[in-house]
């Protein structure tokens, strides 16, 4: 088997993970290849002393890879989604954060999960992404131009409100009066999506969500959409500019610009483990079926 890893390192929480995580996949003789950055962060902390192979791009992650180990919280994965991008290389999160939907593996019982990884006793889960371009041209939404939670526009330098004129399909569906607005996948449902009233869906379901940020109009509500719709923002506000994210990638955005978000064509595998499976992570997360009265 060989697996990449990728991750991030949170003082005194991760480190006893990651030795963990090491010395299973050495004892079981995996070939281990290290994302450089990653690896050098591991020698200077002296966590690991004995040299590994690496890599740096999404162009070295091939389907010679079983799998991409992620190591850290859910941020952690959408960044390692940006070097899975196409190749279909499955990626696993091991939790060394807090709440996290896409993290689903505990640092409790490690060792558990990972045999059940070695002996493929895993299924694949695939992850709808959003794609968006941007008219004219923006330089800073042309090499990862995707998003696995969501894609949102937001207001900036200003407490004023934005306006957003969204097309579903070429067909005007509203004037968003707001704070900004959001472009939600099913994985990022259970992400910024939610915290501000929008559903949480399933993985598997073929919808988009629309969930406006403090909006104005107080009937404007999240809106579920099919996953193929071709989604049209033109934004206005007081300020020349507007920000626009794909997860956690951020950069500012012309009030004249034209965005168009849609599916991609690829989608991304995350490994779920029977015992970590998306319903379980929801109802551990939530506290769902526990009573806290008492």
């Amino acid at each position: 088997m060989k697996i990449a890893i990728y991750g991030q390192y949170y003082q005194n929480s991760t480190e006893p993970i990651i030795k963990d995580i090491f010395v299973f996949f050495n004892r079981n003789n995996v070939e281990l290849v290290i994302e450089a950055d990653f690896l050098e962060m591991l020698y200077d902390k002296e966590i690991i002393q004995r040299d590994y192979k690496t890599f740096s791009s999404h162009t070295e992650l091939d389907r010679s890879f079983d799998i991409l180990l992620s190591i850290g919280g859910d941020g952690t994965i959408l960044r390692a989604a940006t070097l899975v991008r196409n190749s279909g290389v499955p990626i696993l999160g091991i939790n060394a954060g807090r709440l996290g939907f896409l993290a689903t593996v505990q640092k409790e019982n490690i060792a558990s999960f990972l045999q059940i990884v070695l002996d493929k006793q895993y299924t694949l889960s695939k992850r709808t992404l959003l794609s968006l371009s941007c008219t004219p041209t923006n330089e800073a939404l042309q090499d990862i131009n995707f998003a696995m939670n969501e894609i949102t526009v937001s207001r900036k330098d200003t407490t004023s409100m934005i306006t957003i004129d969204t097309y579903l399909n070429g067909e005007f569906l509203n004037s968003y009066w707001a704070d900004g607005l959001i472009i939600s996948t099913p994985t990022g449902s259970t992400g910024y999506s939610l915290s501000c009233g929008g559903p949480i869906l399933t993985p598997d379901v073929k919808s988009l969500v629309i969930t406006p940020i403090a909006p104005h109009n107080l009937n404007a509500r999240p809106l579920v959409i099919p996953d193929d719709t071709d989604i049209e923002l033109r934004v206005s506000g007081r300020e020349e500019n507007y920000l626009v994210s794909l997860d956690s990638r951020i950069t500012s955005v012309g009030n004249d610009s034209i965005l168009t978000i849609r599916k991609t064509a690829f989608k991304i595998n995350m490994v779920e483990i029977p015992e970590a499976t998306f319903l379980k992570t929801l109802r551990s997360k939530l506290l769902w079926g526990e009573d806290k009265r008492n």
